[in-house]
């Protein structure tokens, strides 16, 4: 478990499937985050979470917890970790929606980056970011992540195309930036 003063983070486990379900079925969370934005049945859900997440040899989920309250707030996840080429994917979706634009994110992108670079000792970690994603952007600029590519027009979301942008940042960059 990783923990700051406010929210802690705790591997997934099956039991977290029905929450889960209801944070991937809400348009709300997944429109800014999910480039399919279908809707799942819960034995789906099961099924993704069993195989995809709780299997995976190659990615680490974990629940957001808000500290105070235990309540369980959202997701983060490494996937497709590549120890070969200490690489990999972020992924963060705040699910409760009361919680968003208060700073939980940053706090869990900063413990699993802790995690990812101190730990795991991974070279790079990246994310795609929607273009019309504004805060999340500037919350990954901030922590230290770099603009690395454009996947042009390849998000179509209320009628207009829309980029996905390709960030990244190194393990040397996230040091110096906990210097600061």
């Amino acid at each position: 478990m990783f923990e700051t003063g406010r929210i802690y983070l705790r591997k997934m486990i099956i039991e977290d499937v029905p929450l889960y379900h209801s944070w991937r079925n809400d348009m709300d969370v997944m429109v800014s985050t999910n480039p399919s934005l279908d809707i799942y049945s819960l034995e789906e859900t099961r099924q993704f979470v069993e195989s995809v997440i709780l299997r995976s040899t190659s990615s680490k989920s974990y629940i957001i917890c808000h500290k105070e309250s235990e309540r369980p707030i959202g997701i983060t996840s490494l996937i497709n970790i590549d120890p070969k080429n200490r690489n990999a994917e972020f992924i963060i979706d705040i699910g409760e929606k009361g919680f968003w634009g208060q700073g939980y994110g940053n706090e869990a992108m900063q413990l699993l980056l802790r995690y990812a670079f101190l730990e795991l000792n991974l070279h790079r970690v990246s994310l795609r970011v929607f273009s019309f994603n504004e805060r999340a952007i500037h919350l990954y600029k901030k922590i230290g992540f770099e603009q690395e590519g454009v996947s042009r027009q390849s998000l179509f979301r209320k009628g207009q195309w829309h980029d996905i942008i390709h960030m990244g940042i190194l393990q040397e960059e996230f040091i110096e930036k906990l210097k600061e």
